[in-house]
């Protein structure tokens, strides 16, 4: 409806003079007003425009939160395929939520990750196989390239892989340990290959280090022995103190350590009448009483694991005080009786009460496997009384 341009009163169409003022309206008052049609269409195109504008804004802001949504369930996927080991299948679910959402940082950061995995799960096996042909060296260093590729990185799935990087290494140098003791090591190797396997922290490994200690500490023993014999008394403290570095428990190395000591003090304050003196008193009370201070319970000769040849045997003590440094003098004679060779050897523990056994035992590494039908004669037994 038009207003009088005069007062601003409303006036009818058919009205030529205000009637509130009074004045005559223009003729043209009509034409200066827009009709009804044209004043509708200046409110309802706006607001066409902005509604339609909340339908665009709306409905890219739903296709955003459903690709969010479709792209994290599929991030999320990765991750559980990833903590089950199952790397390739991870990567493809990171390359799904990636192909979802282009900008998706974490996906970005897994999908490298896994791919590098996978690379390490790859190396893993070509290390593995490298170790079953022997080629130890190619193997270790493959497994410590993969180790490195991931010292940047932690998670549940970087302890994973480092469990399977720490087992592989273990065992290849299991088999690269195995190897080397199948070619039977000197004694300067053994003590080498002692340390390698206490370095390597598996239940199995210990087996073979206990295995490789008993091999020095016979070595030991038997060399330690040979030098006492011959009253290199230094010599064998020496011998028996480098055996005890790899075997300090060694009950037999430490009995030995203790004869060396005395033997050397008899030595050097002339005792051996004293000792000829025991031995002459001995074989007397044996003759009249047909008794002596030991009796031998057991006695064998047998071949070890290196075709070595070892004597064994057990003692007891059948004194009615105790015996200390007591030795074992035997012959070693074949199938026709010759003599091969003759040795003594210290008994363990160094003192012996009544009724206690004692043990004993020697290596031989130069007597060949054609004297496997040996047999062993006890020629003379010593010991100090108190």
């Amino acid at each position: 409806m038009p207003h009088c341009p005069n007062c601003g009163a409303k006036i009818k169409a058919d009205e030529t003079f205000c009637t509130q003022c009074g004045k005559k309206i223009p003729e043209d008052i009509y034409d200066r007003m827009p009709n009804e049609k044209q004043d509708y269409r200046l409110w309802y195109l706006p607001v066409i425009a902005i509604i339609i504008f909340l339908i665009v804004i709306g409905s890219y802001y739903l296709h955003l939160e459903n690709q969010n949504k479709q792209a994290k369930k599929l991030f999320k996927q990765g991750e559980e395929l990833g903590l089950e080991g199952n790397f390739p299948k991870a990567l493809a679910s990171f390359e799904d939520a990636l192909a979802v959402k282009r900008n998706f940082p974490s996906a970005v950061t897994n999908k490298e990750f896994i791919q590098i995995a996978i690379e390490i799960e790859s190396e893993l096996e070509t290390a593995a196989n490298l170790s079953e042909n022997k080629k130890f060296q190619e193997s270790l260093e493959l497994i410590n390239t993969a180790e490195s590729k991931i010292k940047n990185y932690n998670g549940e799935i970087v302890n994973m892989l480092i469990n399977k990087i720490v087992g592989q290494r273990k065992a290849t140098q299991l088999e690269q340990l195995s190897s080397k003791m199948s070619e039977q090591p000197n004694i300067d190797e053994l003590k080498n290959l002692l340390w390698e396997a206490e370095a390597i922290k598996s239940d199995e490994a210990q087996v073979i280090a206990g295995n490789i200690r008993q091999q020095i500490i016979s070595y030991i023993f038997s060399t330690a022995s040979d030098q006492l014999k011959n009253k290199q008394f230094t010599n064998a403290r020496d011998i028996v103190d480098e055996g005890l570095k790899y075997a300090p428990e060694s009950e037999k190395l430490q009995s030995l350590q203790t004869t060396i000591e005395k033997e050397k003090t008899a030595f050097e304050t002339a005792q051996e009448q004293r000792i000829e003196q025991a031995m002459s008193a001995a074989e007397e009370e044996r003759e009249m009483n047909k008794n002596d201070a030991v009796e031998i319970v057991d006695i064998k000769v047998i071949q070890d694991d290196q075709d070595n040849l070892v004597v064994s045997g057990v003692i007891k003590s059948v004194a009615t005080i105790p015996i200390n440094s007591v030795s074992v003098e035997y012959i070693l004679i074949d199938e026709n009786d010759e003599e091969i060779l003759t040795n003594e050897v210290y008994v363990h523990p160094d003192t012996l009460y009544p009724s206690e056994e004692g043990k004993f035992d020697f290596t031989h590494y130069d007597v060949g496997n054609e004297n496997g039908n040996l047999k062993v004669k006890i020629e003379k037994i010593k010991w100090f009384l108190d």
